[in-house]
């Protein structure tokens, strides 16, 4: 009997989220030290383009909630991005997308699982 192995895009959004969601956090410290390091929203970018990719696959399948969290946190985080490249201003709703992000692709994970 053939088993199918299907790719799993919840790991892929949580795993994702929560790096960017460290970066986010320890990066600003780590550029305080003398070591030549400066923040590139084009790191950023690629978080984002990650976690739409797994998002776009999970809405098809998911209900209503975890769809809004995810949409809505996807949003938030690509207005953050933008706002950082257009003004050169950080903005904090990175941190809430990236915290909605987790919740909305674990609430996915769970329901799914079962």
């Amino acid at each position: 009997m053939k088993t199918k192995t299907t790719f799993n895009w919840d790991l892929l959004g949580i795993s994702s989220a929560s790096i960017c969601l460290i970066h986010c956090l320890i990066f600003p410290v780590i550029t305080i030290l003398p070591l030549g390091l400066s923040h590139n929203p084009l790191i950023d970018l690629l978080f984002v383009s990650i976690g739409f990719f797994a998002v776009v696959k999970i809405i098809k399948k998911s209900n209503l909630l975890v769809s809004s969290i995810l949409i809505l946190s996807l949003t938030l985080i690509f207005i953050s991005i933008l706002i950082e490249i257009v003004l050169d201003v950080h903005s904090y709703l990175i941190f809430i997308g990236g915290i909605g992000m987790i919740i909305g692709h674990f609430l996915n994970y769970r329901s799914h699982k079962k």
